[in-house]
């Protein structure tokens, strides 16, 4: 018992600071892309952080199952490191006994991710979608360009002339007014600010020595002229206010959960059954000829030139074709729905079950390998993560296609890494095996090699 909890206290911080630090990196990566989406669009910063937290949803799932590898390695490797495998190997405990509690570990943090896909990563998929869909109508905030026209305020057009950015002041303002249809009205000032009130619905534009000229569309001799010192109109900015939706809405396949998805799949397997028959009774309808129909030949034939009977019987060919191909083609869509949701139902269980195979995987390598740093646990494990997502990614376009099984697109990956985790663990526990890099110093250059031993023997 003593020996579980010091191997999982060797795993507890290793899995701790790998979860934060491959966190921040798609963290990173997500800013990165997002950016461009978020600046200038004047959002508030509790949105920004809503929009954060509900992504971290999905950055948690994929993580976790690296951090057990990377965890793995590294305790495993200091302990090989430190000699403390080969100790308790003379002392009669094997490498299979080692790595128990590391598996129950692992059981235990898949089934907490099995729940957390299918309680909360659902709700927080759709909750980002819904954030990100509002953030896109958003409009940015109000940009004035010297000399340019602009007609972000609806019913507005806005010239100016001058902009001291450190004041806000303008100057010689033209501001074209279309609120009202029946009249044109044009206001003119030589200074002025604009602003938004405190509650952000209205953009304040404050004039000062100006005119108003108002004339009719309708009425060429209406016209009217005003004279003013100060002058203020509210403009509607309703489309510069930023908008959250109501809960709600339809979902896709990755905002459900595993539930949700086996009752949508069982009524789109209903609706199938439903095109399947109608497909094959079309096809005995027409292909293999309706009975009733055959025995009416020799009265029509009767009745009817041979000509009219042969379009009569091309117009039930061409019927029975269009009704065969819809069927065909609605069972073929609905084939695809079920597929991707199947799909989406394998992955909420393969990417937790990734977290027993990594252990499986990364004990006998960490073994092998004696190295327990974060920087070697990090490079083996990126070359095994490149290797899983290449079978995952593949694997779920391959399944949403209808080339492979759901099944297989998902688990593939599993079962490979799996093989390979049993293999290394029966080998390292029959032999000592030590994995050494020494092929990575012929791939560096001799000039470079050459330059390090000058340098360590300057430093001596």
């Amino acid at each position: 018992m003593i020996l579980y909890k010091y191997i999982l206290k060797n795993h507890f911080l290793p899995f701790i600071f790998s979860i934060i630090s491959l966190m921040f990196i798609f963290l990173l990566q997500f800013m990165m892309r997002f950016a461009d989406r978020l600046i200038g669009k004047g959002l508030d910063t509790w949105i920004i952080l809503k929009l954060i937290a509900f992504n971290l949803a999905w950055m948690l799932v994929l993580v976790v199952p690296m951090a057990t590898l990377v965890a793995t390695l590294m305790a495993f490797g200091n302990m090989s490191q430190n000699n403390e495998v080969t100790i308790l190997k003379a002392s009669g405990i094997s490498l299979y006994k080692m790595i128990i509690a590391p598996l129950i570990g692992g059981v235990v943090v898949g089934y907490l991710l099995l729940l957390f896909n299918n309680d909360v990563l659902p709700d927080a998929n759709h909750q980002a979608k819904v954030l990100m869909q509002d953030i896109s109508r958003q409009k940015p905030t109000l940009s004035l360009e010297p000399g340019v026209f602009s007609q972000e305020v609806s019913n507005y057009a806005i010239l100016v002339r001058e902009i001291d950015k450190k004041t806000n002041e303008l100057t010689n303002v033209t501001i074209y007014d279309y609120t009202n249809p029946s009249k044109i009205n044009v206001v003119t000032a030589l200074k002025g600010k604009i602003f938004f009130s405190k509650d952000q619905t209205k953009l304040i534009m404050d004039l000062q020595n100006g005119e108003i000229h108002e004339s009719g569309v309708g009425q060429t001799n209406l016209y009217r002229k005003l004279v003013f010192e100060k002058h203020r109109i509210a403009m509607d900015a309703d489309q510069f206010l930023f908008q959250q939706s109501a809960p709600g809405g339809s979902r896709g396949d990755r905002e459900l959960s595993t539930h949700d998805m086996v009752i949508i799949v069982d009524s789109l397997k209903k609706d199938r059954a439903v095109f399947e028959k109608s497909l094959v009774n079309e096809s005995n309808k027409y292909f293999l000829m309706d009975p009733n129909y055959a025995k009416s030949i020799p009265f029509i034939a009767n009745i009817y030139s041979k000509d009219l009977i042969l379009s009569r019987a091309l117009d039930k060919i061409k019927t029975a074709k269009n009704v065969v191909l819809f069927n065909y083609n609605k069972i073929e869509g609905v084939q695809k729905q079920i597929d991707r949701y199947r799909v989406e139902i394998n992955k909420k269980y393969a990417l937790p079950a990734a977290c027993i195979i990594f252990i499986l995987l990364g004990a006998p390598l960490g073994v092998m390998v004696r190295k327990g740093g974060f920087g070697m646990a990090a490079s083996i494990s990126l070359f095994f993560f490149v290797i899983y997502w290449a079978f995952l990614i593949g694997g779920e376009k391959l399944a949403d296609r209808d080339m492979l099984s759901p099944f297989w697109g998902m688990w593939a990956a599993n079962v490979l890494l799996g093989i390979v985790g049993l293999l290394l663990l029966i080998r390292a526990a029959k032999e000592a095996v030590i994995i050494k890099f020494d092929f990575i110093k012929k791939l560096i250059p001799k000039q470079w090699v050459g330059l390090e031993q000058d340098t360590d023997e300057e430093n001596q």
